[in-house]
């Protein structure tokens, strides 16, 4: 079992995590929605020759969760960029901003 910090070492908290039993799911497609209390995210993958994408796992959180994920995943991509060069972006879809990640579905 792998411990990781979550906090600085002055309050400092670890979340202990056993990857026994656990899967990883690949997702080229991610879905979003929300209400005035939880964020919806579910990710989905459209593969070669199918004319519909499955959803394989949905999380939901609250707006606060999900404002922190945000947080989140701006340092790690910027940690990333500083490693291994600028990510690119595909134009979006139709140029609409609120568009699906990757492609609309049919």
């Amino acid at each position: 079992m792998e411990q990781i910090p979550n906090q600085p070492s002055n309050g400092q908290k670890t979340v202990q995590i056993d990857l026994t039993g656990v899967e990883g799911v690949y997702s080229n497609l991610t879905l979003l929605a929300h209400s005035a209390s939880e964020f919806i995210i579910d990710f989905a993958r459209m593969e070669p020759g199918m004319p519909k994408a499955k959803i394989h796992s949905r999380v939901i959180m609250t707006p606060q969760n999900a404002k922190l994920l945000l947080r989140a995943l701006e340092s790690k991509i910027a940690a990333f960029e500083a490693n291994f060069g600028t990510i690119q972006s595909p134009p979006r879809v139709g140029g609409d901003p609120n568009s699906d990640i990757g492609f609309k579905l049919p």
